[in-house]
């Protein structure tokens, strides 16, 4: 006999909400103590008794509240008047207090607003209809928008409320000051306690205020991680806000997405700071590796592959330890970069003359077979056209540290053969994929035009292709002739300056030869070509300068590169899961074998067309070099799966396919030089 009731009692709170929802459309232009009273009127007239109580002690509450918070608006108004007219204050003191006060102000009007703010939400979920998700989500996106602004508020006001506790520390300090005569340590520390402020307010960008209003920038609810260091852990807050603002150690944010951001400019630039996660992981990558290195040594296999096995073992698929996954793959690109300028010191500028043609050339046309290919398997299999020539062209680059860790166990006899060696040949092919990485960068987002399948935006996105291409070659035309202007002027009496002031000491060659690579890698950076053609050819052009030189500067570079090759080879392991692979071990052994032979037959098709008569038997082990995908593949990958253009199944399977290709690659390699690497003939001396 109860439930009639209950549910009654239900519906009449229902449509009291509603009549009091109903009232919002007349806030503009009624007070709000009007609209409470005309709810209980409207309440009087329709409703039961037995909600009666119910609604009419909140509609009182409601106009009880904004009655005080009127009477106290007058009130604040009317003392910051007073304090504005007192002159017994002090200038600071009279900021202060009227600071304060308007702050006070603003944070009763907001509370107003945030409860018919509340009131209009609620509304718009009643209206809504619960079966539909995007009517339902945008209800929810509204209401985080609201949230976010109302954070970013009552964040300015306790910021400002912090500014006005500072003003009223610094007129205390001047009345105190006024009181007593200062002794000549206190007029120095008081100097420079202004000096420091004044610093301060200098160094200080305002990055929030100056960032929050411009376009595309996002406000996202973030978890402040602080680091313990006492006992060594984390915890989630401090006690005080002076134990945060003293805090020396870096503190992480997490938000919504589980992303994880570290601190990279603190406020006060004053105090140093470093980021000991980083130390760390760089510390746990570096006495793993060495084991891990050992191990593959004794069994045969090359080194990097114990780098590779220790980041999956200190990756997330491991033991997870890494905390900094970005700044040790950016710390990993610098062994790119020396890698290539290490490559570049083994080319002369004779060696590149000859093969530059067969270079361009051989690079070209296995990216447009791959692609061909890939456009057949697409249309056989139903692929999209633009995630087939994506996932074909990412897939046609190879790695360039890797087949130089494969080049620098062969001797030099070995490698020459006829007109052409196999070593510049193959290196030569890699340089110039390096180029064409940038241009598959810089196309990606006409690829994502043509997902969208607008006709205009793919034929507008071709000519934007064709004005890409245009601009290449008028870059690398730019990047010769200065690379022309360097040798013939600059290069030589550079470094023999260097050579002279580094007497008894290789501190000031090693910053020469980096600031070099450096140089030329942010030259060929801003025209748009490739940083790790710009490290290529900073090494060749210093091999232009003989045998001695080319020597003392590898000497001297080649622990760096030794070093930082192991953090890139490690960076790697981070990417590969195991658990994965071993899901689908079958299918991607499949992917793997079938994209290795496709590439090492394209190969020797296209070598055997370019290359003259005489070095033709060296197709064979340059395309055993080639037959393997580059580790830009991640970055390329990772790239397309948030541009929507490949779905994170592909990036998987690209993920994967990539590391086994890498790890076949040293087989298929040794079985090829093994049978048709040139031996040097002996000669019987008589």
């Amino acid at each position: 006999p109860q439930t009639p009731h209950r549910s009654e009692a239900v519906w009449m709170q229902v449509l009291c909400w509603l009549l009091c929802l109903g009232l919002t459309e007349a806030l503009a232009a009624l007070p709000k103590e009007q609209v409470a009273r005309h709810a209980i009127k409207l309440y009087r007239s329709k409703a039961p008794a037995q909600g009666h109580s119910w609604v009419t002690n909140n509609c009182k509450r409601l106009v009880g509240l904004l009655r005080q918070k009127n009477v106290a608006i007058n009130k604040l108004a009317v003392a910051a008047a007073a304090v504005g007219k007192d002159q017994s204050l002090s200038e600071p003191e009279k900021h202060f207090q009227v600071h304060t006060l308007e702050v006070f102000q603003k944070e009763l009007n907001e509370s107003e607003h945030l409860v018919f703010q509340a009131v209009h939400g609620l509304q718009r979920a009643l209206q809504g209809d619960y079966r539909d998700v995007v009517n339902v989500k945008e209800s929810s996106r509204q209401r985080l928008e609201a949230l976010r602004e109302a954070a970013i508020k009552e964040e300015q006001e306790y910021m400002e409320l912090v500014a006005a506790e500072k003003h009223q520390q610094e007129a205390l300090k001047s009345a105190l000051a006024q009181n007593k005569t200062l002794s000549i340590l206190e007029e120095i520390l008081e100097d420079v306690r202004k000096a420091a402020d004044r610093l301060e307010e200098e160094i200080e960008e305002h990055a929030f205020d100056n960032n929050k209003q411009m376009k595309g920038v996002n406000v996202e609810a973030v978890l402040r991680v602080e680091e313990d260091e006492k006992k060594g852990g984390k915890t989630k807050n401090k006690s005080t806000q002076k134990e945060v603002e003293d805090d020396l150690g870096l503190s992480m944010l997490i938000d919504s997405q589980n992303n994880q951001y570290v601190l990279t400019k603190p406020r006060d630039s004053t105090m140093p700071r470093a980021d000991h996660h980083f130390i760390k992981d760089l510390v746990s990558v570096v006495m793993l590796s060495l084991p891990c290195g050992w191990i593959c040594t004794l069994l045969g296999l090359p080194p990097m592959f114990g780098y590779i096995i220790c980041g999956v073992l200190l990756g997330p698929s491991g033991f997870n330890s890494i905390k900094s996954i970005v700044q040790v793959e950016t710390l990993g690109e610098l062994g790119v970069f020396f890698t290539l300028f290490v490559v570049g010191l083994e080319f002369s500028p004779e060696r590149l003359r000859k093969v530059w043609k067969t270079s361009v050339q051989g690079s070209c046309y296995l990216s447009l077979l791959m692609v061909a290919a890939g456009l057949l398997w697409g249309q056989l299999l139903n692929i999209r056209p633009t995630q087939t020539v994506f996932v074909s062209s990412c897939l046609s680059l190879s790695s360039t540290p890797l087949v130089s860790r494969f080049l620098a166990g062969g001797s030099r006899v070995e490698r020459e053969a006829g007109d052409l060696d196999y070593s510049s040949v193959l290196l030569g092919m890699l340089v110039m994929q390096d180029v064409q990485l940038g241009l598959f960068i810089a196309v990606m987002p006409t690829l994502i035009q043509a997902q969208s399948g607008d006709l205009d935006n793919f034929l507008f996105g071709g000519l934007r292709v064709l004005k890409l291409l245009a601009q290449v070659l008028v870059s690398l035309a730019a990047v010769l002739l200065l690379c022309l202007v360097l040798r013939s002027f600059l290069i030589g009496p550079y470094y023999k300056k260097l050579h002279a002031e580094s007497k008894g000491n290789k501190e000031i060659l090693v910053l020469g030869m980096t600031a070099f690579v450096f140089f030329m890698l942010t030259v060929t950076e801003f025209l748009d070509v490739s940083m790790e053609l710009g490290c290529f050819l900073a090494g060749a052009l210093l091999s232009s300068q003989g045998h001695m030189v080319t020597a003392e500067v590898m000497g001297c570079i080649e622990p760096i590169r030794d070093f930082l090759a192991i953090i890139f080879f490690a960076s790697i392991g981070l990417h590969v899961f195991p658990t994965f692979v071993l899901y689908e071990l079958t299918i991607l052994l499949v992917l793997t074998l079938t994209l290795v032979i496709m590439k090492f037959a394209m190969a020797v098709l296209v070598l055997s067309t370019i290359l003259p008569p005489s070095s033709r038997h060296i197709r064979w082990i340059v395309s055993a070099g080639l037959a393997q995908v580059s580790e830009f593949s991640f970055v390329l990958g990772s790239r397309a799966r948030r541009a929507g253009i490949i779905s994170r199944e592909v990036y998987l399977l690209v993920l994967s396919v990539t590391t086994l290709s890498l790890l076949l690659a040293p087989l298929l390699w040794r079985i090829t030089t093994h049978k048709w690497v040139p031996r040097p003939e002996r000669k019987t001396v008589t």
